[in-house]
This record gives structure tokens, sequence and C-alpha cells, in this order.
């Protein structure tokens, strides 16, 4: 299980790449779920990686297709090897379709792969969205690399209290029968990457538990590290998150 780290500029992706982050995903945090950073600012962060890491690059959530094709088209140019799209404005599964696949034919450039990763939301239904089974659905009819199961409110109860474990649990199987990597966000704790790598995520993204003073705080390599030492001990104690907790209140702090 790999540990994505948001961040919102170079000096984030620098400090994230310090800490052992093993994607560095380019996003505004001030501008919701999915934020995009502009493009001069994912420029400097593929830069600031400098080919060590994939970068991935939010794209936003609502829109119409054809703006969020133009911005797939101009981060997989800056170069992000996967771009993020959401639907937080859509429910009927042809429009969720409609706009996955323009945004797949515009970061498909011969010379820069990029793939695409949809998003769905665990509290869909509170701001409007698309159901995640939909977007599961429509990923794997229209080519996506993976999905992400991430929340719109990050003020919220978080990404398992929303949509709960034995349903999580259920969707991370389905889209890993369909062949699509899986990625879980939205508030992760300890206990919630015991259960994110027992349930089979490839990845994990966090933003706030890297950061001081929280999301819109800045990334801290030393948090970094913390979340690299807990993702390492799964491995060790094969997802006992006591065995986990025990081995970090020695070796670690999570404050």
């Amino acid at each position: 299980m790999r540990l994505l780290v948001s961040v919102r500029n170079a000096e984030e992706a620098r400090a994230a790449l310090a800490g052992g982050a093993e994607i560095i995903d380019a996003k505004e945090p001030s501008l919701g779920a999915l934020g995009a950073v502009d493009i001069d600012v994912l420029k400097e962060i593929v830069e600031a990686v400098n080919g060590m890491r994939p970068v991935s690059a939010a794209l936003g959530d609502s829109g119409d297709a054809e703006s969020l094709a133009s911005a797939a088209r101009a981060a997989a140019e800056a170069g992000a090897m996967f771009v993020k799209v959401g639907f937080a404005d859509v429910r009927d599964p042809g429009a969720v379709r409609a706009r996955l696949a323009r945004v797949r034919d515009g970061a498909l450039l011969p010379s820069s792969p990029c793939a695409v990763v949809a998003v769905a939301y665990a509290d869909w239904d509170e701001v409007g969205g698309a159901a995640p089974q939909t977007v599961l659905t429509a990923a794997a009819a229209e080519g996506a690399m993976g999905v992400l199961v991430d929340t719109v409110r990050k003020d919220g109860a978080g990404l398992f209290r929303c949509l709960g474990r034995a349903a999580l649990g259920s969707l991370v199987r389905d889209a890993r029968a369909r062949s699509l990597m899986v990625a879980l966000a939205g508030r992760i704790s300890i206990e919630d990457l015991s259960f994110a790598y027992e349930a089979g995520a490839e990845i994990v993204g966090v933003r706030g538990a890297a950061c001081e003073y929280g999301r819109e705080g800045r990334v801290r390599e030393s948090r970094v590290r913390e979340l690299v030492s807990a993702r390492d001990l799964l491995r060790v104690h094969r997802g006992d998150s006591y065995a986990i907790a025990r081995e970090l209140t020695r070796e670690t702090s999570f404050h």
C-alpha cells in the first residue's frame, strides 16, 4: 500500500518527498476536495519532484466536460502521470461516463502518457453527486486507471464513518474485480490505515494528517515520516491496529 500526500506547492512537495511519500499529489486545499493548483504551480511541483515519484493532479469535481478535458491535457503536458476528476455535481450515469470519457481523451497524449482516476465520494448524497457504484461502473467502462474513494466535506465524519466499513470493503472488492486500482482518502486515521491495508487498497491519500495545523497548514517532513512508519508497521503486524498503536506510542507521535 502506497502513501499519497497532497501538496499545494513545490516546497510542500519537497517535504513530502523527503518524508517518504510514494506519490505526490498536486491539490489546492482551499478550493475543496479536488481543488486544482494553477498550471504554473503544477509545473513547479513536477520540477521539484524531478521524476523521483509519480505526480498526480486534481482537476476538480464540477463543470463542463470540455473545460475538464482541457485541464487534463494541460496537466499531462506539465508532467502529471495521472489526473483525478470527481462528480459532485452530477448523478446521471450517462453524464458521469461522458465527463470521464472526455477527461480520458484530454489526458491521452502520445508523448506524455497520463492515466485518469475517477473520484467517488462517500458523502455523495449530501452534495447531490454521483453514487460510488455509479462512478465505479463508469471507471470500468471508460478505461480509467482506478477509483479514489474520498469525501467532499473535510470537516465531517470522515470516509469510514460516511460510507461504513462493510460498504467500503464491498466497493474495494468490486473495483479490484474489475481490475481498477483503488485509493482511499478522507480523514484517514491509524485504524483506517489498517482497514485499508486489509481491504486491499493500493493507495491511501492524506493531506491533513501530513500537515502542521491541519489540512490548511503546511506539509511537514516529520509528519509524512510518521505516516510512512505506520504504513510499514502494517506489514510487520499484518494489519493488527492494536499492535501498531503500541509501536507508534513508543516510536512516533500523531498529535
